[in-house]
């Protein structure tokens, strides 16, 4: 891990140039100038880095969600990682587990559970497995770059579709259009719903924020194809970054216009190593204003970088957190949004083959 300063020309098309220690290391190393030359401007090393997909055969496909305040109770993930370089990604701290940096490995190396469809064929076949609400990509983008050349989003959907297990998913790329003779059917049957997050409107902080995603008006036309079809389709305006992305009811309307009729939000979240990794990313490009962002994000955790309380820690806490509630859920009810719960079909589902072949009876 370096301490130099970063320039932004070094993390051109990534979240960070920062392989930051993850929680487990022992040892951290910092550059030294030894009067040689041989120290390299940071992200110097990196800027030459392309992505690198390392594969895991998965033991299991389906994380059973205990959490209160998630509205899904299982979730599945075919990804480890993501290129997409969001700054503020929960998720970064999982490459840890891996004794990988959550900084540009978790953006650079990409871990695909190749096995995956396999395995949830096998869940899915279980005389105990009782259906409920899944999603897909909670953690990481299922239908980020590597998807395409992989497709293991859409094995994962094939069985979904073979066994009538009703599914969402949450996205930032326009790569789920791809999958679309597989989701329609689907959602005409009340088994599908898609989410699109769109965290801001304007192009150039998206490309600081999420350097790798689908530009801002790409994935409004996503949602308008999707809409098109008649899928269920809503819109994901997070995480809202105070004095960032001021944009959430101009989002909003866009997403409306597209054809989402649904939508929810969360605030920013900076557990473990996101904390320095996002507090770096503000000196880099916003130096005025980091110290009053990072100072309202800690009003709303009580305090805190971050707080995993259950209660809070989607929304926040305190005065700020109750704004953004207020701006968030005027803006859905002058626009109409929400109105409509979204209601998928449990009833229909069917243990699929385990051994993936069609039974004689």
């Amino acid at each position: 891990m370096s301490d130099a300063i970063i320039s932004l020309h070094a993390i051109k098309g990534r979240g960070t140039a920062t392989r930051i220690a993850h929680r487990f290391e022992k040892d951290t190393r910092a550059a030294y100038d030894d009067g040689w030359g041989t120290l390299q401007e940071a992200g110097e090393e990196e800027r030459r880095l392309d992505t690198e997909v390392l594969f895991e055969d998965a033991r299991s496909a389906i994380v059973r969600n205990d959490s209160p305040d998630i509205f899904f109770d299982y979730s599945l993930n075919p990804y480890r990682g993501c290129e997409h370089g969001c700054i503020y990604c929960y998720a970064r701290p999982t490459h840890s587990y891996l004794n990988l940096s959550p900084g540009l490995d978790f953006e650079t190396k990409i871990i695909a559970k190749r096995n995956i469809a396999e395995v949830l064929r096998a869940d899915l076949a279980k005389r105990s497995y009782v259906p409920k609400l899944l999603n897909i990509g909670s953690a990481t983008d299922c239908y980020q770059p590597a998807e395409r050349e992989l497709r293991l989003t859409r094995r994962v959907i094939e069985v979904l579709q073979e066994a009538r297990h009703p599914f969402s998913l949450v996205t930032k790329s326009s790569g789920v259009e791809r999958d679309l003779d597989l989701i329609a059917p689907m959602a005409a049957d009340k088994l599908a719903a898609v989410y699109i997050t769109i965290t801001t409107l304007d192009g150039e902080l998206a490309r600081k924020l999420e350097p790798r995603a689908a530009a801002p008006h790409r994935r409004l036309r996503t949602i308008a194809t999707l809409a098109a079809l008649g899928i269920p389709v809503g819109v994901s305006v997070a995480p809202q970054i105070p004095f960032v992305n001021d944009d959430m009811e101009k989002v909003l309307e866009a997403a409306w216009q597209a054809g989402a009729r649904t939508a929810f939000y969360t605030v920013v979240r900076l557990p473990w190593e996101v904390a320095p990794l996002f507090k770096q990313w503000l000196e880099l490009h916003y130096p005025q204003r980091a110290a009053r962002i990072m100072a309202r994000i800690q009003e709303m955790r009580g305090g805190k970088d971050y707080d995993s309380d259950f209660v809070s820690r989607m929304k926040g806490s305190g005065l700020w957190a109750e704004l953004i509630a207020q701006r968030f859920s005027k803006t859905c009810q002058r626009l109409g949004l929400n109105r409509a719960r979204v209601e998928l079909d449990l009833s229909r589902f069917r243990p699929p083959s385990a051994s993936g072949q069609a039974s004689l009876f």
